[in-house]
């Protein structure tokens, strides 16, 4: 059955219409809910359904608040306030590593493809040991906020939620058991940190977001608010008179320090958007805008928070491989412009870029158009010996006016890592014998 996008509608209705599945949901709600929607719920959520009656009325309260209203007034003024401001940030960073040259070519001509997979393993087990040390006790994944236009402005760490769940979406089908245990330790971090009925922000000064809260909702797929689809009512009431999905929620008594400069319809924002609501009615929209950008070539400075084009083909990639059929006219198109990308070189532009090249053309199916033992090379190779990959700018604001102080980046090792492990992946599915 697809799964509908209202889930708890869809269940109402049923119950509505047949009565032993409304006794199966009153009595055993948590294992009637998985065995009609095909789901898995949390083990540690329970589930709970009242039935009404012409003399009984339930009245549900929502969750208390995670912040007390003395925290949420001082989010409101959060962006002039330099003490709250650090609270949102962490330890000072330290200044970026430069490249290291890497272990030792692996690739020769005629080499085996079994050598090829072992060093290709070899790397992705070396990162993840690097990538165990820098995720903290609460499952949190670190990330750096940096200056892009003056390297003098401090640089700080930071773990939103969404980089977390970003990261996560990497490695969730590593098969590998530290690969499964980070994201099992991360999916807790981001189940303590969801907001009713289901969303996220990335700071607490900032208002909630269509982004964090699509990709944190994909690593959560089994939180009863995720899989009932609480949180559908918020996406679709923030789409704009085209039917594409805005980034900000902008909702009263929130923080609202974006709308002065926000720019909207974001094409790596709305492909997140479609990869959990899924090939809807809702979401057909946004797909036609998106198809239309890639196939007519428009992409260019359509993202206001990416920085590279194939950031915006990976988002949609993953979006076209999650939410089939979604997207699905697009998959010759998107294989032809991601390798479009390279250069006179054959070249896809610094690590962070080809790995996402890589991982995007996995997921649309065409990565026997590169050749893989070549790109093996290439990642094993500039692959530091402490199983890290350089800090790259992976996502950031680049078009705000105030000078060098709104030019924010965000990367870190972790991030790279995390997004070389998984292009090397499925480079080495496709050597392996």
């Amino acid at each position: 059955m697809k799964q509908p996008i209202d889930a708890a509608g869809f269940l109402t209705a049923r119950a509505d219409e047949d009565g032993d599945f409304r006794d199966r949901l009153l009595a055993n709600p948590k294992e009637t809910i998985e065995e009609e929607l095909g789901v898995t719920l949390a083990d540690d959520h329970e589930i709970l359904v009242h039935e009404e009656t012409c003399s009984k009325t339930h009245l549900v309260l929502p969750p208390r608040s995670r912040f007390s209203k003395a925290e949420r007034e001082a989010a409101k003024d959060g962006a002039t306030s330099l003490e709250f401001l650090r609270k949102t940030m962490h330890d000072p960073a330290p200044p970026m590593r430069p490249a290291a040259p890497g272990n030792a070519r692996v690739h020769k001509e005629g080499a085996r493809a079994e050598t090829l997979a072992g060093a290709g393993r070899e790397s992705i087990r070396k990162g993840l040991t690097f990538l165990k040390g820098t995720i903290d006790g609460n499952g949190a994944w670190h990330c750096i906020r940096f200056n892009v236009g003056d390297p003098d402005v401090p640089r700080h760490f930071e773990r939103p939620p969404f980089v977390s769940a970003l990261c996560v979406l990497a490695l969730e089908n590593s098969g590998d058991p530290l690969a499964t245990a980070m994201c099992a330790a991360t999916r807790a971090y981001l189940s303590d940190t969801i907001e009713f009925p289901g969303l996220w922000r990335y700071y607490r000064h900032l208002p909630q977001d269509l982004d964090s809260t699509s990709l944190c909702s994909l690593v959560i797929r089994d939180h009863p608010w995720i899989a009932l689809g609480r949180n559908v009512p918020q996406f679709l009431a923030n789409r704009d008179e085209e039917g594409r999905f805005m980034t900000w929620v902008l909702a009263d008594g929130e923080p609202d320090v974006v709308s002065r400069f926000r720019i909207e319809a974001d094409p790596v924002v709305n492909a997140n958007v479609i990869a959990i609501l899924g090939d809807h009615s809702a979401t057909r929209n946004a797909q036609n805008w998106l198809e239309a950008l890639i196939v007519e070539g428009r992409l260019e400075g359509s993202s206001k928070w990416y920085p590279d084009t194939v950031s915006i083909y990976y988002a949609v990639a993953r979006a076209m491989n999650l939410a089939r059929p979604a997207l699905e006219r697009l998959r010759p198109v998107l294989a032809d412009r991601i390798l479009g990308l390279r250069d006179e070189n054959g070249d896809f532009g610094n690590v962070l870029q080809t790995a996402q090249a890589i991982s995007a053309l996995h997921k649309a199916g065409s990565l026997d158009r590169i050749d893989a033992r070549n790109w093996i090379e290439e990642l094993v190779g500039s692959q530091r010996e402490d199983g890290s990959w350089p800090e790259l700018l992976a996502f950031g604001d680049q078009t705000l006016k105030w000078g060098v102080f709104g030019q924010i980046g965000h990367g870190s090792e972790a991030v790279t890592t995390a997004f070389c492990i998984e292009a090397l992946e499925g480079l080495v599915e496709a050597v392996e014998p």
